[in-house]
């Protein structure tokens, strides 16, 4: 007679005390879901695989989830959701600075009138004094993202920091960066 399946409930206090097999029978259970919403959002196999990893190791290593609060289905979707539109935001920011860039070195590459070079020579400078503004840390991971084009993957690998940390000294910094050039804008 087959024995039965160990309820979540039951899966989540073992791994609470040290079990991190239950860890793997969750992920076995929710992956695919955590993964089929984190692709639906993200529209990119990649960052939706990066995704569902770092819901998993936060579940583990945070501890939020209250079995008393709802089913883990429902948290793990719940969480997939913020996360994801959280990685939308950054990449819409990143996206943004990235155009503002582009268009300050497209502009540049043109023969300009004195006025243009003038104006181009201004955003240059407000943009390379909002970038020494932030902390290191963040100028560095954001200097190897844009001008040498590398995923966060590519830089955690290169600086020999985990993911986790590029990510959030990505984020960091571009926040900093917007309120910066949005700053220098008023």
């Amino acid at each position: 007679m087959a024995s039965e399946p160990v309820s979540d409930r039951d899966l989540v206090n073992s791994l609470w005390a040290g079990d991190t097999a239950a860890l793997a029978t969750l992920y076995d259970r929710y992956s695919s879901m955590v993964y089929t919403l984190a692709l639906k959002m993200l529209a990119n196999p990649a960052e939706a695989e990066d995704l569902t990893q770092e819901v998993f190791v936060n579940f583990w290593q945070r501890r939020q989830y209250n079995p008393d609060r709802g089913s883990i289905g429902s948290y793990l979707a719940t969480y997939t959701r913020s996360r994801a539109i959280d990685r939308l935001r950054v990449s819409r920011g990143r996206a943004t600075i990235l155009q503002r860039f582009q268009r300050i070195t497209a502009a540049s590459s043109r023969s300009a009138n004195p006025v243009d070079h003038a104006t181009q020579q201004e955003q240059r400078q407000h943009l390379r004094a909002a970038l020494d503004q932030i902390p290191p840390a963040e100028r560095e991971v954001l200097e190897i993202a844009y001008f040498q084009g590398l995923s966060q993957s590519e830089i955690a690998a290169q600086l020999g920091i985990p993911l986790g940390t590029v990510k959030s000294r990505c984020r960091q910094g571009l926040l900093r960066l917007r309120s910066l050039l949005e700053h220098q804008r008023s």
